[in-house]
């Protein structure tokens, strides 16, 4: 999700939903020792890959991304586990009535994306980083009036 989420910066996120099989397809179904393992042949072959958003800098962070991840579960922590621990296990349930209350970042995803650039981490910006725990489910931004909510 981290991938799609960097890859969306400065699009719209129809361009990336429309595309997202294709990056599974790309991206060896997101499989991260995978991802982390891609040599500059497979870095190459998507910068060519018209399925996918060919931007040198957004490939490039989501195999450094891989490879951060994949370290971390090396060392005995997994990237949910990670992501998690800043909202104490517990879901965040916002109370909306209007798309328009909804931030595009916050406190939580400014201090995360800190964090997160501190080890190194690309295209993890705080928005990026708000719409990523909207997307997993950290946060459940969803209208009050919203039957998935």
């Amino acid at each position: 999700m981290l991938t799609l989420e960097g890859a969306q910066a400065g699009l719209s996120w129809a361009t990336i939903i429309k595309r997202r099989q294709t990056y599974r397809q790309a991206y060896d179904n997101f499989d991260i020792e995978k991802v982390a393992a891609f040599d500059q042949t497979k870095r190459d072959a998507l910068l060519q890959d018209k399925g996918i958003i060919r931007n040198r800098l957004k490939v490039d962070s989501s195999i450094n991304n891989a490879k951060l991840i994949q370290s971390m579960h090396d060392n005995g922590q997994t990237f949910f586990e990670y992501i998690w621990k800043f909202v104490d296990n517990k879901p965040i349930i916002n109370h909306y009535s209007d798309m328009s209350e909804m931030p595009a970042q916050t406190e939580l995803s400014q201090r995360i994306s800190k964090d997160l650039k501190k080890k190194g981490f690309r295209f993890v910006g705080p928005t990026i980083i708000y719409s990523f725990l909207q997307a997993v489910g950290v946060i459940n931004d969803h209208l009050d009036t919203c039957d998935f909510k």
